[in-house]
């Protein structure tokens, strides 16, 4: 089984051994064609970085660890609730259908008292990355679903993205594994989200920056940038 890669520059697991070198080489090029000087490229960091970056800076002033754990302790879940929903509903990543159904079901105060808690667990708490990661889903499947579906991939890593793209990548399904089959990675999937899946797109993520570190102007400072090199590679915007 794979290891959990993160940022890591090694990788480990039988998954690390089956990436295309031919398929890595021709994303590469897909992503320099449209952005020559690699991740310091103006066109990238204007289509690509900076509105993702901000809305890390907004969510560290406004739901950084330390404020967190105050407005956790004097039980301001609805704030808690209300900032994560305006800092994300500033990016692209969730479908208009995911904010909805996210934003209906944090409306109750047991579904913002439940998700303030988990949140925190998830992105500062003890224990192993698998078990924080698989309670945090554990939760969002027991938010109150007043209307549609609340449990999906985007939302499930969205929040972890934003709050710490030094530790977590964003999974948007058909893109990334768009971009897998074309590097050559054998990413495991499931529409229901599970350690399993995410612990495979980490190692994805870790050999992508292993690989692109080899190269002058795409050495990534975090998974913002790994995010949006995948984002390249599957999304319908860059098709060739």
């Amino acid at each position: 089984m794979a290891r959990p890669a993160y940022l890591s520059p090694s990788t480990g697991g039988a998954r690390a051994n089956n990436v295309s070198y031919l398929g890595a080489a021709r994303c590469r090029r897909k992503f320099e064609l449209y952005y020559p000087d690699g991740f310091g490229d103006e066109a990238y960091l204007i289509a690509e970085r900076s509105h993702k970056e901000r809305a890390h800076l907004e969510w560290d002033a406004e739901l950084g660890p330390h404020t967190l754990r105050k407005l956790l302790a004097r039980g301001e879940y609805r704030q808690i609730a209300d900032a994560a929903l305006r800092v994300e509903s500033r990016t692209n990543l969730l479908f208009s259908f995911e904010k909805m159904a996210l934003r209906d079901a944090l409306r109750p105060p047991a579904g913002a008292r439940l998700f303030a808690h988990e949140l925190y667990a998830f992105l500062w708490g003890r224990g192993s990355p698998q078990r924080r990661f698989e309670d945090w889903v554990q939760a969002l499947s027991e938010l109150p679903r007043a209307r549609g579906r609340v449990l999906t991939w985007p939302v499930a890593t969205a929040f972890g993205f934003i709050a710490r793209p030094d530790r977590h990548l964003f999974l948007k399904p058909r893109v990334t594994r768009t971009a897998a089959r074309a590097y050559g990675f054998d990413l495991p999937y499931d529409p229901t989200p599970s350690w399993r899946v995410y612990e495979g797109l980490m190692t994805f993520g870790a050999i992508i920056r292993r690989d692109l570190d080899r190269r002058l102007g795409l050495r990534a400072r975090d998974m913002i940038d790994v995010q949006s090199f995948i984002w390249v590679q599957g999304a319908q915007e860059y098709a060739a």
